[in-house]
């Protein structure tokens, strides 16, 4: 393994094994304050509309992360503005809650992108030193809940490819992405992606069918 990328696996746990407890939530207290969220979510938080993420499944400790950064101002999401500034900490906890307990829908990779997806995923690229997303994210996609790793099996390609190109932004640019950890694990990775890695890995991740 190469010096760096065993830094980077280092680093993510611990990251992992040092993380604070997160408040539990309550499932059914979250559906009924997740109602601003259906539209642009989903009653059941698969989103219809591939720029909006799908939160069904993703993970509490992830969810319930997200929510607090962007209410408090680490996570700047212009379509988010206002939604969840009024709410507490038990507030994000069950809406984080009832989201992870609902499943999510499956997508479809692009053929054409599945080769190069499928290698980035799995193996990284070990001339740029990129770490396999399965690393973290699991072969199958499905995430490291306990770690607050996301599920990310069947995701938007759209939403993915976004984020990858904000994270790679923000590894320089405060204006990107930047809330992904004083390690920059996700901003390191990205910024040695190209734009056609990039497109091909989240494809390949909306094609990994998720599983309960």
């Amino acid at each position: 393994m190469y010096p760096s990328l065993l830094k980077v696996t280092l680093l993510a746990f611990t990251m992992a094994m040092g993380t604070s407890a997160y408040a539990a939530g309550d499932a059914e207290a979250g559906q009924a304050k997740a109602a601003t969220c259906v539209a642009c979510h989903g009653v059941d938080g698969n989103s219809a509309v591939p720029t909006f993420p799908k939160l069904a499944g993703l993970g509490h400790k992830y969810l319930l992360k997200q929510m607090q950064d962007i209410r408090d101002g680490r996570r700047p999401v212009a379509l988010m503005a206002g939604q969840v500034d009024n709410m507490t900490d038990q507030d994000l906890a069950d809406i984080a809650a009832f989201y992870d307990s609902q499943s999510r829908t499956g997508g479809m990779a692009d053929p054409d992108k599945v080769a190069l997806g499928r290698k980035v995923y799995l193996a990284g690229i070990a001339e740029r030193q990129v770490p396999a997303c399965s690393g973290c994210h699991s072969p199958t996609g499905n995430g490291n809940g306990p770690a607050g790793y996301p599920a990310l099996g069947g995701q938007h390609a759209d939403y993915i490819a976004a984020q990858l190109k904000m994270f790679r932004k923000g590894y320089e640019d405060p204006t990107g992405r930047t809330n992904g950890g004083e390690a920059k694990i996700m901003r390191t990775t990205a910024f040695r992606m190209s734009d056609m890695e990039i497109e091909a890995v989240a494809s390949y991740i909306a094609g990994l069918q998720p599983t309960p």
